[in-house]
């Protein structure tokens, strides 16, 4: 699978509507055949960080990126950043979330 961890640093004035400007990005992409997640969270020590941990077959990245909700996404973003985004894209083992082997809960 592809993982990809994206760190989205919010304008603090668009912290508010930023979930809302990639909300039909973030339907979309759920949407895509090759999806296997994409979720957001909100850094607990940055106020205006925004954190996308997403997951995509070996074949379906490609896809996404080229796709035209992609484009449309990334163009939502901009007048919301701060700066560009950094990310961690990596193409590993699994098909999705294991169990944590440390902390087991019966």
């Amino acid at each position: 699978m592809i993982f990809i961890v994206v760190k989205y640093d919010v304008k603090p004035e668009s912290v508010e509507q930023f979930p809302e400007a990639v909300r039909a990005f973030t339907e979309a992409t759920r949407s895509e055949p090759g999806n296997l997640f994409f979720e957001w969270s909100k850094s607990l020590e940055n106020p205006n960080e925004f954190v996308l941990v997403e997951a995509f077959t070996d074949d379906g990245a490609e896809p996404h990126v080229n796709s035209d909700h992609f484009a449309a996404g990334l163009e939502a973003m901009r007048p919301h950043l701060v700066s560009t985004p950094k990310i961690i894209s990596r193409k590993i083992d699994g098909e999705g979330w294991d169990e944590m082997g440390e902390l087991k809960i019966d």
